[in-house]
């Protein structure tokens, strides 16, 4: 039997990559979008699409409906990837703009993965898989409202690997340094609308951000490697007997994990700093 994932955020990046490998590889690829218009562009390439914004539980209820419609009631996966960086410092942030960084990266995929969920119980088995981040290891400066939401999503998700313990359902999470896609785009955009960067305690630095994000893809640095390594890190979640609870990808991660356990927190907060610092200019 063909086995069936369901995706989020598949517009673009990291999802619609990891989409069309899983589908080339055998898998019926489920690949949801928040935006009506992506869908069309999506089945064109042979992807079975549909709507799910994650900011929606209308939507999330209706998206998993439909995905159980088109696979007879059975789900063997989920990758929860669809997400987007807030910038700015934390001073800078309302409520609801931290309140909205949460909904997408964090509130939204806690609800769709428990609709889904009782599926796998009923099954016996399934693999769900969560896109984190470096910055759910470390934080760094002026990505305050995403490291928060990236830090929670680590801890759910531990927590939900031992109340799955004996399910037949394993959990994993795949931290990813530096990749190509279209993050800085959709960050850049967030930016724009919920931060006075033109005045203020950093406004000097805020220049140096919008600089960056304007710069377009993440494809500046050595580090950076492209959505292959998160499919093929996906690849072994979802196919390995026995998943791995992480899957750290890039230099950077594997390193910054190993100074968190190393490092006094002083001297981790100064290289982190620094490491921003040149970032922005």
């Amino acid at each position: 039997m063909t086995p069936s994932i369901l995706i989020t955020g598949c517009s673009t990046g990291i999802g619609l990559h990891c989409a069309m490998r899983l589908r080339a590889s055998g898998w019926r690829v489920l690949a949801s979008v928040r935006k009506p218009e992506d869908v069309a562009k999506l089945n064109a390439l042979g992807l079975e699409s549909f709507v799910l914004d994650l900011d929606s539980s209308e939507s999330i209820a209706r998206g998993v409906e439909h995905a159980l419609a088109l696979t007879d009631g059975r789900l063997d996966a989920l990758f929860n990837n669809g997400a987007y960086g807030q910038p700015g410092a934390v001073e800078d942030l309302s409520r609801d703009t931290l309140r909205a960084q949460f909904e997408t990266n964090l509130f939204g995929w806690v609800e769709l993965t428990n609709q889904v969920i009782p599926v796998m119980r009923r099954q016996g088995h399934g693999r769900i898989v969560m896109n984190s981040s470096v910055l759910g290891l470390v934080a760094m400066k002026y990505r305050g409202a995403y490291n928060a939401s990236k830090f929670a999503l680590e801890g759910i998700t531990d927590t939900y690997r031992q109340e799955l313990h004996g399910s037949g359902i394993q959990i994993s999470l795949i931290e990813p340094g530096p990749i190509s896609s279209a993050f800085r785009a959709n960050a850049l955009a967030a930016f724009k609308r919920n931060i006075d960067y033109r005045q203020g305690a950093h406004a000097e630095i805020y220049a140096g951000v919008l600089k960056r994000l304007e710069g377009g893809e993440e494809q500046d640095s050595s580090f950076t490697l492209p959505p292959e390594a998160v499919y093929k890190a996906l690849h072994h979640a979802l196919t390995r007997p026995r998943a791995r609870a992480r899957y750290p990808i890039t230099v950077p991660t594997r390193l910054l994990g190993c100074l968190r356990r190393l490092l006094p927190t002083r001297w981790l907060d100064r290289l982190l700093m620094r490491a921003a610092d040149d970032e922005n200019g």
